[in-house]
């Protein structure tokens, strides 16, 4: 495992396809009973923006940050912020477990998606937890791809999951991270942990097509891609198979995926 985790996805086209789909109603309801007007938060991985700014129109007028460790991801990022009128979210290239904040800076720290791409989870929650206030939360959510399941069974989808895992976890992260939230978090030192689960489903005409596209392209064309390549999991053949599976599933007409996360709200003491 390397000693400083790669994003196994990468920001291909196909990525950012998923990434912009995201929003506080989708990808955090969760954390929302949770924000009101006023409180500082800190996004954590915060790709393209969307779900920053559905977070920063929930806190409005307190101060945002949104941090990512791609500088080049950002620009994305503010533009998103921009064109909703929320000009006042600060972006940042920044290493979860090295923020560049203050001992509790903030009341709220996120991060969606996150974890489960690190090398060191428990020592970014510990960091994550350090910039937040005492009383403060602490929020993830995460997948857990060894729990997805769909119908009906394609022959070449059901390579894809393992497949993935064997990728994600050369590449320095752990893709079966939902199940874990709850470990990792006790680990870091939070005693009060709030755990939950939620699910993305994909089951109507146009979420089939749209969720078995972008991996059907991601499946060839993006970092996820080469990684499976270049490390010896998967030859350019093999990767072709499963997205034309990825496409065949997605023209079922009783097609159906889930995706399960794993929640924690962690208070910091």
């Amino acid at each position: 495992m390397p000693e400083e985790a790669v994003y196994t996805h990468g920001h291909h086209e196909s990525v950012l396809r998923s990434h912009r789909w995201r929003t506080a109603e989708n990808s955090a309801a969760y954390l929302l009973p949770e924000l009101r007007p006023g409180l500082s938060l800190l996004d954590v991985g915060c790709g393209p923006g969307t779900l920053t700014a559905d977070l920063a129109a929930r806190v409005a007028p307190g101060p945002v940050t949104a941090v990512d460790r791609e500088p080049a991801i950002l620009s994305a990022a503010r533009e998103e912020a921009a064109s909703r009128g929320l000009g006042g979210v600060r972006f940042a290239a920044a290493d979860v477990h090295a923020l560049d904040f203050a001992d509790g800076a903030f009341d709220v720290v996120h991060a969606h998606q996150v974890l489960q791409h690190v090398p060191d989870p428990v020592g970014a929650l510990r960091e994550m937890r350090r910039v937040t206030r005492s009383g403060g939360l602490v929020a993830a959510r995460d997948a857990d791809y060894a729990a997805m399941t769909w119908f009906p069974r394609v022959p070449g989808l059901d390579e894809w999951p393992a497949l993935y895992r064997r990728v994600a976890r050369a590449c320095g992260g752990e893709p079966d991270a939902g199940r874990r939230l709850l470990s990792w978090a006790r680990e870091a030192g939070f005693a009060e942990v709030r755990p939950s689960a939620s699910v993305w489903c994909f089951a109507t005409p146009e979420d089939r097509a749209w969720w078995s596209g972008l991996w059907a392209d991601r499946t060839t064309g993006s970092e996820y891609a080469r990684h499976a390549v270049d490390g010896g999991h998967a030859t350019t053949a093999d990767l072709r198979r499963m997205a034309d599976a990825w496409r065949a599933w997605g023209e079922r007409e009783d097609a159906w995926f889930t995706v399960l996360h794993g929640e924690v709200r962690c208070t910091a003491p």
